[in-house]
């Protein structure tokens, strides 16, 4: 009963910001740990500041395994590449310094800096730095140079059903120094084995049973890479110089038997196979330059892929097979030059940049016929190739300076000049100019609270293979081409609101609300059929809460809860029907919950946990669906942070039996005017999955 305020308490925080981080992800932790201690900020210079000792009791091997033990924090990275390199558009630095690499995540970059190199971690709100772009809570990382150290993580996934076993996952890096040049080796392989199975039905327009197929889909993707990267410090000026080469091999099957409640059973083979390679090198360069600070940027990629998708029906009775092969060969590249001058004006900083972007996609895609002799025989697959090129140049002018001691502002105005090409069947070019910018105020009101707001006015990057035919034999539907996409515009409004509670941990809430124009998605096009193309405008608005909860204070010692929960709604009128829906695939919901214990006077951890999403259906001219795995996945792991000096941890996962899901509806015609020509429901088993991790240093 002497707990019980206590317990009242907690419970109270518990439901007003709980949520978790994702129970698939690992959060290696290495070295034996002192007893449990709860992380707490120190203030630096108005900051929060965590230090190696914060994160002592989850004995952390890189600056990723700390950045994910910050209580409510969550790391925000762009999860496609955006539009050139531009303004900032992650939470986390580096020693002051953004992290400007496209082909290597920012989550690859974090796991190769040790744990021992890191000083502190500063959680600062972005519009009080000098960094252009940055809102809301930012990290950022200050590291020391040091001598020559090593890390590696090992990671292995098994299955009892349908899938391959996965054993070649993981990554080795070394980092070290000499003189005023620090520098970084690693070698990394990131591999996926995703695979479901079992019987679903297809039913007839009016409810009734067709058809019952039984089989097995297993995916295998690995993509080994290697990656450098050196910099120079020497006298205030800065030199980054990175590079890295990676070769993608991605296999799909999926195979199954079909038995039609009238008719002869069949079996359908659908196979896969993607084999492509990419590069970037980039580089920047930063010196002191007539009262100002003048920095350099190059960037250079390029990908080339081969795929092709097999799908074969054959009959029981003997009769000749029949079926299709859609095969294509792409290359991409971008070149991108920014040149950054900021210079500081009594309170002010201020700094210009500009940027020019050359983008390039080519394509070459066939269609084929499977004849009754057993050969494959092309037909006419129009738009299926060609290229396009967008050359764009932008000039952006930013401005930030304190307002008061506690409120800060940030603000910035430009725009770019574009213009859009394309080869093939529709030659087309294009010119654009379109204004961009934002505005960035933060305030701290009192110790503990930090609420900012952000307003900006963006333009998005467009998927240059959306210009041209594309076919998907495994849905039996195709996209035209469409040579007059433009990109996305958007307002967005963020508003956050990060709040310390003290012993307990922390909660942060983000509001969001994106206006969009000329949104893309699917559209019927005037050849009848449909493709990618522009709507005229969206709206999507909800939130995100991120909380960890310390159970210290009820006597859980070394025991939290971490948590994201997010809620959103949107509305976009339907290019067919003209009525409003949901945007497709749109994450409505999305719940993470995750419980950690590391047990106090041991070298043991233990953790517990589930995630739920829910996605809006998605639309097409012809068939409308929705897509999902779930409901719910949970997950269980135990630890042990000192094995001959490594951390072991054991993971098992959907014991809940979450499974794949997809209900679609295809119609025979346009889905406003035509009758329902069949409905797929599947519930396909995923069965539980078991992953072993492998980490230490050296």
């Amino acid at each position: 009963m002497s707990h019980s305020p206590a317990v009242a308490r907690f419970v109270a925080i518990l439901l007003a910001g709980a949520a978790a981080p994702a129970i698939a992800e690992d959060v290696p932790v290495a070295d034996a740990p002192p007893p449990p201690q709860t992380v707490a900020p120190a203030a630096v210079d108005g900051r929060e500041s965590y230090t190696a000792a914060d994160f002592a009791r989850y004995s952390p091997k890189s600056a990723l395994d700390m950045l994910r033990n910050v209580p409510g924090f969550q790391i925000k990275a762009e999860r496609e590449p955006g539009r050139g390199l531009g303004q900032a558009n992650t939470n986390v630095l580096v020693n002051g310094q953004r992290l400007a690499s496209k082909s290597d995540s920012l989550f690859d970059q974090l796991a190769r800096i040790p744990a021992t190199s890191v000083v502190r971690i500063d959680i600062v709100d972005g519009a009080s730095l000098t960094i252009p772009g940055l809102s809301g809570q930012v990290a950022d990382i200050v590291t020391r140079s040091g001598g020559l150290s090593g890390q590696y993580n090992w990671r292995g996934e098994v299955r009892p059903h349908f899938s391959h076993p996965g054993f070649l996952s993981g990554d080795i890096s070394l980092k070290g120094s000499t003189g005023a040049l620090e520098y970084t080796v690693a070698l990394a392989n990131e591999e996926g084995r995703g695979a479901f199975g079992g019987e679903y039905r297809i039913l007839n327009g009016d409810g009734t049973l067709r058809e019952v197929r039984d089989g097995r889909f297993w995916s295998d993707y690995d993509a080994p890479k290697a990656s450098a990267n050196l910099t120079w410090n020497r006298g205030g000026d800065i030199g980054h110089l990175s590079g890295s080469y990676r070769r993608e091999y991605s296999t799909f099957n999926e195979n199954e038997d079909r038995f039609p409640v009238a008719g002869v059973p069949r079996n359908r083979d659908l196979y896969g196979r993607e084999r492509g390679y990419d590069y970037e090198i980039g580089g920047d360069y930063a010196f002191d330059l007539g009262g100002g600070r003048l920095k350099l940027i190059g960037l250079d990629r390029y990908r080339r892929g081969r795929y092709s998708e097999d799908a074969v029906l054959a009959v029981a009775d003997g009769s000749p097979q029949v079926g299709g092969r859609y095969a294509q060969v792409s290359e991409s590249g971008e070149v991108i030059g920014r040149a950054e001058f900021g210079w500081k004006w009594g309170k002010a900083d201020w700094q210009i940049a500009a940027e020019a972007a050359f983008n390039r996609y080519d394509k070459d895609a066939s269609l084929f016929d499977l004849a009754p002799s057993g050969a494959f025989v092309e037909v006419p697959f129009p738009g299926g190739d060609g290229g396009v090129r967008e050359d764009r140049y932008e000039a952006v002018l930013s401005y930030g300076r304190p307002i008061t001691g506690k409120l800060t502002m940030q603000l910035s105005a430009g725009a770019e000049n574009s213009t859009i090409s394309q080869s093939g069947a529709n030659t087309l070019s294009r010119t654009f100019t379109r204004p961009k910018g934002s505005l960035n105020l933060g305030w701290a009101p009192q110790k503990g609270l930090d609420i900012s707001l952000n307003i900006e006015r963006t333009v998005g990057q467009l998927d240059f293979g959306d210009f041209l035919a594309r076919a998907f034999l495994d849905q039996g539907n195709q996209n035209s081409n469409n040579a007059e996409l433009v990109p996305t515009q958007s307002w967005n409004f963020i508003a956050a609101i990060k709040k310390d509670l003290g012993k307990w941990g922390s909660t942060n809430l983000r509001l969001f609300d994106r206006r969009l124009e000329d949104f893309i998605t699917i559209i019927p096009l005037p050849d009848g059929g449909e493709g990618r193309g522009n709507v005229a405008r969206a709206h999507r608005y909800g939130f995100e809460w991120t909380s960890t909860v310390n159970l210290d204070p009820i006597g859980f010692k070394g025991a939290k809860i971490d948590g994201n929960l997010i809620l959103q709604t949107s509305a976009i009128r339907d290019p067919l029907t003209g009525e409003t829906r949901q945007i497709s695939n749109l994450t409505q919901r999305h719940i993470e919950v995750d419980l950690r214990h590391d047990v106090p006077g041991t070298d043991w951890a233990w953790g517990a946990g589930f995630q739920n999403t829910k996605r809006a259906p998605y639309y097409r001219v012809f068939e409308v669906g929705r897509d999902s795995e779930g409901p719910v996945f949970d997950s269980y792991f135990i630890e042990h942070k000192d094995v001959l000096g490594m951390t072991v941890r054991l993971q098992a996962i959907n014991f809940a039996n979450a499974r794949h899901r997809l209900y679609r509806t295809v119609y025979a015609g346009p889905r406003n005017l035509a009758p329902v020509a069949f409905v797929e429901d599947r519930a396909q088993l995923i069965g539980p999955l078991f992953r072993l991790s492998v980490k230490g240093t050296f």
